[in-house]
């Protein structure tokens, strides 16, 4: 054996080089040896296992690696194996020792694989350092022993082991006292046992191991049996168990009995509801919320963030502040918070709570709010608000405690948020409906005083060529939103005009307000249009809303548009284009949706020239312009008229007149009507009333022929008609409407009155 031993030591030394190497390589202590026991090569890791260099290994018997008690019987047992050499892997069961130099043991597995080499049968081991994964292995024992004490003397929970298919493997006490099997009967079934019917029917119990095996924990609360079929209400927790490679080995399940305390729970939920549905005002149930929130948890600081449908943001209601006067609800002012980079809008966009503890070392992952700073807050939760129709905003509650806020508080702050948001729902549809009421108070007012107003017609009558052209541009433009500017002298039924505009439109279903711009005077004229708030100026007792926003989805009729005073027209023009507007005495904006019609019969391109009127609510409101002839340019429309009005006057006197004269027919053809088709009426009407019989009695008057009209003769009309009102506002003492008014007297409407006045340049002051 020795020329054999001398050929593998030269062969190694000069040879295969890259065999030593794969020694040196190798994690675990590499020593071969040959038939006799004695040591021919070692790596590295040899020398640090065992404390001997390489030069005090080498040709020794391999037995100064075992404890002294082993070495005799450790010869035979190589022989053996030289007699049957073959692999053996390390984990076969044997408690193998190693012994170092200082005489000291430790625990080994040892791996040994036959090798020929030059004839001679070489054995290769590779030892491996063991001692960590016996302590290991030790400690996992005791700890297995601890953990079975404590589970066996755990009596409020059943913690029970499951296979990967769901049957049980273990029972403790506690699951038999919540359960009622004892260890005998349960163990090997199923655990699908302990639920309901209707829950195995759709697959829950597989369902919740798939999921605990997917995301490795799964946690509910739920109903659950006992072996005698009764009920309780149990919190579930199962975890799936996984070796080393990630394969499932089973689950732990832990459950515990809550029924008490879920009972206890849904009286204190109930009794949070029957005090949030009961307060139907938005500032009583601000302080009723804030009252049930600290019931749950105490806080130093607590907001609504409701979601503001105009500006697209969470506006900020403080439900309670420690501290003084900002202690009241909703003293402080509502500031807009974006959804985005804030916590409470990133609760509102994802629908759930969001909980930071204020510890040390945790990052804000968004910008707080500026009261976290000025309060010196450190912790807080944000719990979304969804009720019947989504989210509608968040609960947030504050502390100046770091880590004051459990999971536990955020479910059940999250179940009180579920009856917030209903009783918010229900406040807020209760304003709503309180709103529209009031609104349709107003809008039922508004329509009683317009019913009192004698209106001119009830359908539009002609069939002349001019009217024809007008009703065509009416007919165009009605089925747009586009405003409307109609032109025209006085009396020529421009009103009629905007209510068929507003009747042909999409629109036709909403409500039709007016306003005489020239009947109002300029002061009231703002407060007519826009509103006002309670105390906004002297007089004001009430909350008024405007003309404008009773309008809201219908058409608004601006008649005299050209008599709006000239300080107020730019909110008029950022109302029109903007679609927005203040009250009088608030700073908040309401929007609106109306179609405008406007009328005039003022040369608004000359007031615009001489400064009386803005060009750009000239251009606004000149969108489609529509001007209405005078009744002298459409005469033979005069007969129609004269038969319409005598058929409405006839009825409402309950006369029977049913010819004109053909005298009587010429002369009303033949006059130039200055006043229009309202003069005609005033005439028809007078002559209704001086007709005993079945004939029209026209009252005499000599009217000039159309043709003859000229400017003088028309200023001379002027004259007379301007002497005649004086004489009559004389004999009123100046007082234009109501009983014995000049209006009246003179048979026409109190608005047409002061139209005349205006023009005539007949003012009031002189009476």
């Amino acid at each position: 054996m020795g020329p054999a031993k001398s050929n593998y030591n030269e062969g190694l030394s000069h040879g295969d080089e890259k065999f030593r190497r794969l020694l040196e390589a190798a994690p675990d202590a590499m020593v071969i040896v040959d038939r006799s026991g004695r040591m021919l090569l070692v790596n590295s890791q040899t020398e640090k296992m065992f404390g001997y260099s390489r030069e005090e290994l080498i040709n020794q018997p391999v037995e100064i690696l075992i404890p002294e008690n082993f070495r005799q019987r450790h010869p035979q047992h190589r022989n053996a194996y030289h007699s049957a050499p073959h692999p053996r892997p390390m984990g076969i069961g044997l408690e193998l020792l190693g012994r170092r130099k200082d005489g000291s043991t430790f625990p080994v597995e040892i791996s040994l694989s036959p090798l020929e080499e030059a004839g001679d049968l070489l054995v290769t081991a590779a030892i491996r350092d063991v001692t960590e994964r016996k302590r290991a292995d030790e400690a996992l024992r005791q700890s297995q022993g601890l953990f079975q004490a404590l589970v066996e003397e755990v009596k409020d929970y059943a913690i029970f082991m499951l296979d990967p298919t769901g049957r049980i493997l273990s029972w403790n006490e506690g699951a038999q006292k919540i359960k009622g099997y004892a260890a005998e009967e349960i163990i090997g079934q199923h655990f699908s046992c302990f639920y309901l019917s209707e829950d195995i029917d759709r697959g829950k119990p597989d369902e919740e191991l798939r999921l605990a095996a997917t995301e490795g924990r799964w946690e509910e609360e739920g109903w659950r049996l006992r072996k005698d079929g009764s009920r309780f209400w149990a919190d579930v927790v199962i975890t799936a168990l996984h070796d080393k490679d990630g394969n499932l080995l089973g689950f732990a399940k832990v459950t515990r009995d809550i029924t008490e305390g879920k009972r206890a729970r849904e009286a204190f939920l109930l009794e949070v509801t029957n005090t949030l549905v009961s307060n139907l005002d938005i500032r009583q149930l601000l302080s009723a919320i804030a009252a049930c929130v600290r019931q749950v948890k105490p806080f130093d600081y607590a907001t609504l963030a409701l979601y503001d449908v105009p500006s697209q943001m969470l506006r900020m209601h403080v439900l309670e502040s420690s501290g003084g006067a900002e202690a009241n609800a909703g003293s402080e002012e509502e500031p807009l918070v974006p959804l985005g980079d804030s916590p409470a809008g990133w609760a509102y966009t994802t629908r759930k709570p969001l909980l930071l503890q204020g510890q040390t070392g945790e990052k804000w992952p968004f910008e707080m709010p500026p009261q976290f700073a000025h309060r010196s807050l450190k912790s807080g939760c944000w719990i979304p608000l969804i009720g019947r129709e989504g989210v509608i905003g968040t609960l947030n509650v504050f502390s100046r405690r770091a880590g004051n806020f459990a999971d536990d508080d955020v479910n059940l702050l999250s179940q009180i948020a579920a009856q917030v948001a209903i009783a918010l729902s229900n406040a807020m549809a209760f304003r709503r409906i309180s709103e529209l009421k009031d609104q349709l108070t107003e809008q039922k007012q508004y329509l009683e005083d317009e019913l009192k107003t004698e209106f001119n017609f009830e359908e539009i009558i002609g069939h002349s060529k001019p009217i024809r052209q007008v009703l065509k541009q009416l007919e165009t433009v009605a089925a747009t939103d586009s405003t409307v500017l109609i032109l025209g002298e006085t009396g020529t039924g421009k009103e009629l005009l905007a209510r068929a505009v507003h009747n042909l439109s999409p629109r036709h279903d909403r409500t039709f307000v007016r306003v005489n711009c020239a009947s109002i005077p300029a002061g009231l004229l703002e407060s007519e249009l826009f509103g006002h708030e309670k105390g906004a100026f002297t007089g004001a007792i009430a909350q008024r809303v405007g003309r404008l926003e009773l309008a809201h989805q219908g058409t608004i009729f601006l008649d005299e548009v050209g008599d709006i005073p000239l300080e107020l027209q730019p909110k008029l023009l950022r109302a029109l284009q903007e679609k927005e507007f203040e009250r009088l005495g608030s700073t908040r904006t309401i929007t609106t949706d109306v179609r405008i019609v406007a009328a005039t019969n003022r040369d608004l391109g000359k007031l615009v020239a001489s400064g009386q009127f803005r060009s750009d609510l000239f251009y606004r409101l000149s969108v489609f312009p529509i001007t209405v002839p005078p009744l002298r340019e459409r005469r033979e429309d005069i007969p129609l008229l004269v038969q319409y009005f005598l058929s409405k006057f006839s009825q409402r006197m309950r006369k029977k007149i049913e010819t004109v004269p053909p005298e009587g027919m010429q002369a009303l053809c033949r006059y130039s009507w200055p006043g229009n088709i309202r003069e005609l009426e005033h005439v028809i009407e007078r002559a209704v009333i001086l007709s005993p019989g079945p004939v029209l009695k026209v009252p005499v008057f000599e009217p000039a022929p159309a043709e003859a009209v000229s400017p003088s003769t028309s200023s001379a009309l002027e004259d007379i008609e301007r002497e005649h009102i004086i004489r009559v506002l004389r004999e009123a003492k100046g007082k234009i409407g109501g009983p014995g008014g000049a209006a009246e007297r003179l048979g026409m409407n109190r608005t047409t009155l002061n139209s005349r006045m205006q023009k005539l340049k007949i003012s009031r002051k002189q009476f």
